[in-house]
């Protein structure tokens, strides 16, 4: 039980014995490092119902408790907080109950519960994956393991963007430049291969743009007029009407970019429950459109397109289907949404993966869901996400300059290399472990970086500064890792065995303290949809190992007891670096 949840109904007692006066509430935080104490009760929320001077009310509420309660030992009041010192015992007996829990902080899914759906990813299927992806899949995927370790039941998927222009460009590029290479023929990654083509097409439709304006057109007249735009129109419209060797194509290239997104995937440790295609998404939401306009939520005009209007929800007028009676963006997520609860219909709600360019779309789109009646649109989120830009500057797809996922994972993977090499860490090491071990850090630091700001905010990605073995950085976490193992590795003793101690060092306590707050950082990660909020956990629970380690000696140690407590107590914290990191998609090395 949490300290908070012991020290509750004794201070509704102590309120109630000493004032006359119910109280439900009561605000806590953490002690301040300059007082002495472990667990501070804010005093001046009491203020609205005691009369009083809050030092005195506070010093009667500790007195109390020191009488009445056998984990508290002393107290202290600061102005308006009351500092309360914890007893070892209450401590120690915290951690032999943890200890044997592998799982610790991790919370089972109820079989009733309603499960939630996390989508991420999401890609077009024109050309690879980009730093912008990594970071969509590092978040999506981290939530989704989070949000599972909350308590809930969770479904990963992912809706592929692989109908439209894009396609189509690089499609007629393949046909007209290809001259039919294959990744098989190349050697090049399927997606990779596609990309380029869609490059080639850009470079082309350039050209002739250029050449239509020097012979009198305007720019806006040339874009519009240039052969090869017109043909990939064209590619289009017969994609649409189902022409045998265009879908024959179609399909073709885009299982070559489905063979190279699961290597990358794979690679960067992600994994999907379930795949959406637009190509048979697209036709979705239509009929409930009807539905809407059948409700008097939505409303058509007299060319025959249908509207909702959401002015009077802060929104602006939306339109749902064009006036040809085609579907637009909006319409099909509507009927993506609807079509993922009818296949998996224990969800209850979705949270949605997509940049923050998005977040106006996603307001419409949760508020006609909820407009529509269905009691699960109470429970969507945008996982709203910042840019993320390297130092030099934004990424472009089109120019053929992006920062590809699967260069940026090898760099990372050198980078790692280079820096463990200088260090001159790796004696007895094969090539295998030592290429396996590259990748270990050089993924951990690319990770941890992206992961330990908060979603919202841009990142300026520094791959040198991300695989720095000190500071807030997954390599410095690794590390210590890898130190506690060598640790255990040292032990020559039964860890299982019971330690009969009855004080504990000052920085034994508070790396207790540090541990007892993993669960609840779990529950308010997944409540804020934030991986940060694991990763900087993680960062304050081994700065505050590593001050431990350099205060006081572990193996060195002649007690036994006390030795046996600190090797047990340096395996729970190794057991929850792995656990966080995990819910990370991080792994940690036996030796570094």
């Amino acid at each position: 039980m949490m300290l908070s949840q012991i020290l509750k109904t004794p201070i509704q007692n102590a309120v109630k014995q000493l004032f006359d006066i119910s109280i439900e509430k009561i605000e806590f935080q953490i002690t301040r490092k300059e007082f002495e104490g472990d667990i501070t009760m804010v005093i001046f929320p009491l203020l609205k119902v005691i009369k009083g001077n809050p030092i005195e009310i506070g010093t009667k509420i500790g007195n109390y408790l020191v009488e009445n309660l056998d984990e508290v030992v002393r107290f202290n009041v600061v102005s308006g907080f009351l500092n309360i010192v914890i007893s070892d015992s209450y401590y120690i007996k915290f951690f032999n109950e943890i200890k044997p829990n592998e799982n610790f902080g991790f919370v089972s899914a109820s079989p009733n519960d309603k499960a939630i759906m996390v989508e991420y990813s999401s890609p077009n299927t024109n050309k690879p994956l980009h730093l912008g992806h990594v970071r969509n899949n590092l978040l999506g995927y981290s939530v989704a393991e989070i949000i599972k370790a909350s308590g809930k039941k969770v479904y990963k998927t992912q809706i592929i963007n692989d109908r439209g222009i894009h396609i189509c460009k690089s499609m007629l590029a393949w046909q007209k430049f290809g001259k039919d290479q294959t990744p098989e023929s190349t050697g090049l990654k399927g997606d990779k291969l596609v990309g380029n083509f869609y490059v080639k097409f850009d470079q082309e439709y350039k050209t002739q743009i250029a050449e239509l304006i020097a012979q009198g057109k305007t720019e806006e007249e040339a874009k519009k007029q240039a052969p090869i735009i017109l043909e990939a129109q064209q590619m289009l419209l017969d994609w649409e009407a189902g022409k045998p060797e265009v879908i024959a194509l179609w399909k073709t290239m885009n299982q070559w970019v489905y063979d190279g997104f699961a290597q990358t995937y794979k690679n960067l440790g992600v994994d999907f429950d379930s795949y959406y295609y637009e190509s048979n998404t697209y036709l979705l939401g239509k009929e409930v459109v009807q539905l809407g306009l059948e409700k008097g939520i939505f409303e058509k005009d007299p060319d025959g397109s249908v509207w909702i209007d959401l002015t009077e929800d802060g929104l602006d007028r939306k339109i749902v289907l064009r006036s040809d009676g085609t579907a637009v963006y909006m319409t099909q997520d509507i009927g993506t949404a609807i079509q993922r609860v009818k296949d998996f219909p224990d969800v209850g709600g979705m949270v949605y993966t997509v940049g923050n360019e998005q977040d106006y779309h996603f307001k419409v789109l949760f508020l006609i869901l909820k407009k529509l009646g269905f009691d699960w649109a109470e429970s969507l989120y945008h996982l709203s996400y910042g840019m993320v830009e390297l130092p030099s500057g934004k990424m472009k797809s089109r120019e053929g300059t992006v920062v590809d996922a699967d260069d940026l994972m090898e760099e990372m993977t050198a980078t790692a290399g280079k820096i463990a090499t200088e260090l001159g860490k790796l004696e007895g090491y094969s090539t295998d472990e030592k290429e396996k071990l590259f990748k270990t850090i050089g993924l951990g630091a690319l990770k941890y970086y992206i992961l330990k700001v908060d979603p919202k905010k841009q990142i300026l990605f520094n791959p040198e500064e991300s695989v720095d073995f000190a500071g807030n950085t997954g390599p410095f976490i690794q590390y210590t890792y890898a130190r506690i193992q060598s640790i255990l590795r040292k032990a020559n003793f039964d860890l299982n065995v019971a330690s009969n101690i009855i004080t504990i060092h000052p920085k034994e306590k508070e790396l207790i303290k540090q541990i007892e707050l993993f669960p609840e950082v779990i529950q308010n990660a997944a409540h804020n949809h934030s991986p940060a909020l694991v990763a900087n956990y993680t960062y304050e629970l081994v700065k505050e190992y590593n001050s431990f380690y350099q205060s006081v000696s572990i193996l060195g140690e002649e007690d036994s007891d006390k030795k046996t407590f600190r090797v047990q107590l340096s395996k729970k914290l190794s057991e929850i670096i792995k656990s966080a990191f995990k819910l990370l998609g991080i792994q940690v090395p036996d030796r570094m």
